[in-house]
């Protein structure tokens, strides 16, 4: 089965069981799945009752879909993502990206739990304002959808620009501090090695992980607007004296969701008013 088959299967089966247009997608990354509390009219649909649609095997990735509304914007929630280390390919690790801009969704805000690197502290957010994919295989590598989107789609903008300002500006009115940067995703499941945090460095990744930037060109291929936010887990490796640990980072995360969910409300309200939905 193709990509498009695939794609036209789950929206078909997902359609079913749900008939929601969302405005708004969020994808909640490890340890951020609190973020669902967000939602005012809350329906659950399970990654595994969806024909064709790739299951979340990590720990701390519920692995479903979250329907409902924030300040009134209806919104679907990714709540845990599918990575490429799970073992899907790249096609496949982005279908619910894809899925959900053909459900209606014209905005995506993407969530993740980083590795810090030089000024970057735990707990810090950071406001992705572009990526490094090097590291990783293109989502669109293979015969080109063109329903979907350009054969060679430009990414000089991947982050879009006026919603990073929207965001910048509802922090700073908020109070919460926010910092920015570029994001650089690794393969995983291993943590990066030092020398590959040196590298990350030397071509001025700020942050390092093991989604996301697969999704955001995804996105931009299909022509939705991209926006970025990491939570700063724990020092990227040779950084600190302590092994890294996915139960830590889950830890952090849980400790530190509250203020992303705060700015990610109050960013689609600010969105609301200036869509006038």
């Amino acid at each position: 089965m193709n990509t498009i088959e695939k794609l036209n299967n789950a929206f078909n089966s997902l359609k079913e069981q749900i008939d929601f247009t969302p405005k708004i997608a969020i994808v909640c990354g490890t340890g951020l799945g609190k973020l669902a509390e967000l939602i005012d009219g809350f329906r659950a649909i399970a990654y595994e009752n969806i024909s064709c649609m790739p299951i979340s095997t990590v720990d701390g990735h519920a692995g479903r879909f979250i329907f409902g509304y924030v300040r009134g914007v209806p919104v679907v929630i990714m709540q845990g993502r599918v990575h490429l280390y799970e073992g899907y390919t790249p096609s496949d690790s982005v279908l619910p990206i894809r899925l959900m801009k053909l459900m209606g969704a014209e905005i995506l805000m993407l969530s993740n739990a980083s590795g810090g690197i030089s000024y970057l502290e735990p707990g810090t957010l950071m406001l992705i304002t572009d990526q490094i994919s090097q590291m990783v295989p293109s989502p669109l590598v293979g015969p080109n959808i063109g329903s979907l989107g350009v054969r060679f789609p430009d990414m000089s903008h991947i982050y879009d620009e006026h919603l990073c300002q929207l965001v910048r500006d509802t922090a700073k009115d908020i109070g919460i501090d926010l910092k920015e940067g570029i994001y650089m995703q690794f393969g995983g499941p291993q943590y990066e090695s030092p020398a590959e945090i040196r590298m990350a460095k030397l071509l001025g990744a700020d942050a390092v992980g093991m989604s996301t930037c697969t999704e955001a060109i995804a996105a931009v291929h299909m022509g939705m607007k991209v926006i970025g936010v990491s939570c700063i887990s724990n020092p990227a490796a040779g950084l600190s004296d302590e092994p890294l640990d996915h139960n830590h980072v889950k830890e952090t995360m849980h400790n530190k969701v509250q203020n992303l969910a705060v700015l990610a409300a109050n960013v689609i309200e600010r969105i609301k008013k200036e869509q006038k939905w």
